[in-house]
This record gives C-alpha cells, sequence and structure tokens, in this order.
C-alpha cells in the first residue's frame, strides 16, 4: 500500500478517536486491542488489517470510512492495467463471462480464490492475502441495490479436476453456485463435456454493457487483463459469447448438473 494513504487512515483513526473523545487506552478496550498495540497502528509502527478498521468504523461510528479508504488504497496498488477493467465491471448493466478453466472470479468463494490464487507460487502470504480481498471486493457489484445482470458459462471440466484433497473446497464452492443462481440477477450455465472443441478454447473472456449501452470486454492471459473496446473485436467476442452460450445448458439443467455432482462425492 502506498505510504500517503496509509498514513492518510492512520491520520483518520487518530481524528476520529480524539474527536470521540477516546483515550488509546479506551478506544483499545472496544475494539478489543491494547493500547500500546493502538499506539502501534496510529504511528505506523505496526500495520493495521480489515478487521481492525472494522472495528473502528463500528465503534467510532464513521459510517464505513476507513475500510471504505483502505479499499481505494487496495485498489490503488493493483496493476495499472486492471484498473480500467474494474471501472468497466463496477459500472455495468450487464456483464457476460466465460471461462474455460475455472469458476469465474466474482463467483468465487474466498477459499476457492486463494486456492487458485496460490498456484502462483512466487506470490508471498501478503501478496496472496491482497489478491484474495480484491478478488472478494470486486464480488461487491453484485450485493449492490441495482445489481448488473450477469450470466456465467463455464466449462464442466471445471467440476471434474480436484483431487481429495481439493474436494471439500470444490464442494463448498459449488454449493455456492446453486445459492448465486436462485438469485435473479445471476445466470449459470454449464457447457456440457459431451460439446468437445468450441470456440472458447481460445480462453476465457468477459463483456461488461454500461448504462448507456455500449459494451467493452476484457480478455486473461498468464500476465495480464487486456481491455478490448473497439466496435469489431467487441462485435467477435459477442458472437462467440452466443456461439458458447447456445452450447451450454439450460439455466435449470445446469443447476441440476451441479447437485449431482456434490451429491456423487457424499
Amino acid at each position: 500500500m502506498a505510504e500517503p494513504t496509509a498514513e492518510l487512515i492512520r491520520a483518520q483513526i487518530r481524528r476520529l478517536r480524539n474527536a470521540a473523545g477516546l483515550s488509546q487506552e479506551e478506544f483499545g478496550r472496544l475494539v478489543h486491542y491494547s493500547a500500546s498495540m493502538v499506539s502501534a497502528v496510529e504511528t505506523g509502527g505496526r500495520p493495521y488489517d480489515r478487521l481492525f478498521l472494522a472495528r473502528a468504523d463500528e465503534v467510532l461510528n464513521s459510517g464505513g470510512l476507513l475500510v471504505a479508504l483502505l479499499k481505494i488504497a487496495e485498489r490503488d496498488g493493483l496493476p495499472s492495467w486492471l484498473r480500467p477493467w474494474l471501472d468497466a465491471e463496477r459500472s455495468a448493466r450487464q456483464l457476460r463471462c466465460f471461462h474455460p478453466t475455472l469458476i469465474p472470479a466474482l463467483l468465487q468463494t474466498e477459499n476457492y480464490a486463494r486456492a487458485v490464487i496460490r498456484c502462483d507460487g512466487l506470490l508471498t502470504d501478503t501478496e496472496v492475502d491482497r489478491r484474495v480481498t480484491a478478488r472478494m471486493d470486486r464480488q461487491d457489484a453484485l450485493r449492490q441495490e441495482n445489481p448488473p445482470q450477469l450470466v456465467v458459462v463455464f466449462d464442466e471440466g471445471v467440476l471434474h479436476r480436484p483431487d481429495e484433497s481439493f474436494r471439500g473446497l470444490l464442494s463448498q464452492q459449488i454449493e455456492h453456485l446453486i445459492a448465486c443462481a436462485e438469485r435473479p440477477h445471476i445466470s449459470i450455465h454449464v457447457l456440457p463435456l459431451h460439446v468437445g472443441l468450441h470456440i472458447g478454447m481460445s480462453g476465457p473472456f468477459t463483456l461488461a454493457r454500461g448504462e448507456e449501452g455500449g459494451w467493452v470486454a476484457s480478455m486473461e492471459c498468464q500476465l495480464t487483463t487486456s481491455v478490448i473496446d473497439g466496435d469489431a473485436d467487441v462485435a467477435t467476442l459477442l458472437s462467440r459469447w452466443e456461439m458458447i452460450r447456445s452450447e451450454a445448458l439450460p439455466r435449470r439443467q445446469s443447476i441440476e448438473l451441479l447437485k449431482e455432482v456434490v451429491t456423487s462425492w457424499i
């Protein structure tokens, strides 16, 4: 996290605590931290975490200011190539997402996301935690008062890859998918194994339609996410989306398949 932003958050903690007339010791008792810990956080001697800031927001009646600042700081710490897509995703009225090898990010559980991100052995534990948090924050778009319509397609092979150590985690993930699919603005479709070769095998992509009706897209690779906004390229991806979606199972059949997979593991 950039130091200016971190210092801003520490300054807000001090300001809000003083405005509430609380000493460090009194504030510490309320958030379940020692006075020395509060002092270390406020002076930068010790890092704060989301739990501390959430408790501080509640105790100081700050309307979620501290956690909101943390989310901004975490977003600013993301790679520059990802930020334009996050803006499009956050403001979208419709989202169309296809992934041939993973559950799409917007529907991942925290445990599934962590397992996927940990596959990169070059990441430190801190970086893994930061990426997991950022991925979970992206899902706030689906919980807002007027959420976008999300249609997701993924390959059935995603459900049949786990070894024994991964099965419990994937069971939890599938149960989450089933619950998500019952929400009126989320539609989940499974591309069955018998389809064989299809255009989606070229790779994952997501399409976002904004308030004014225009579409943009993102395409992922190992190192980056490219934002696609050229009319011809977007039209191509929309056409490919329709081809993939037409091969997938209908919504209700997809849910039944998810239930069958989980039941077969019991």
